[in-house]
């Protein structure tokens, strides 16, 4: 899925995939979309606490909860 198709709602699970060898996956929640009709950016609250604004790009998977899409 290219950054461009991606849809999301508040309350969907971001993954972003480490984009190096050792590195991590990052895992949040998406609480708040600020693009038009489901499209980026989002803002993330991630596992550790942190939040910030995500402009996803091909390393990041959306799971849509409650059925959505």
């Amino acid at each position: 899925m290219e950054a461009m198709d991606m849809q999301a709602t508040a309350g969907d699970a971001i993954t972003i995939h480490g984009k190096t060898v050792g590195a991590r996956d990052r895992h949040g929640e998406i609480i708040e979309v600020r693009g038009p009709d489901g499209q980026p950016p989002y803002r993330v609250r991630f596992n550790d606490g942190h939040e910030g604004l995500v402009y996803p790009g091909p390393d990041a998977v959306i799971e849509h909860r409650h059925g959505q899409r």
